[in-house]
């Protein structure tokens, strides 16, 4: 069911071409491939973040005694 044959792709480019004509449809290719290109540049962004946030050391446990400020003569 989620196989997509050559088939539907040429159905999909056909319709595509019917509703945005000759004219308009290199650009709406191009634009297709920025956003493509820009989402995955998130997604490979996102990942680094993650890789770096788990390789960070763990924060230290606060210490149980409370902080007492300083004692003035």
């Amino acid at each position: 069911m989620g196989d997509l044959s050559p088939l539907h792709l040429v159905i999909v480019l056909v319709v595509a071409l019917v509703v945005l004509g000759p004219s308009r449809l290199p650009q709406a290719g191009a634009a297709l491939g920025r956003t493509i290109r820009e989402f995955r540049a998130g997604l490979t962004g996102l990942a680094d973040d993650v890789a770096v946030a788990s390789t960070a050391p763990p924060p230290t446990p606060p210490t149980d005694r409370p902080s007492r400020p300083p004692e003035t003569p």
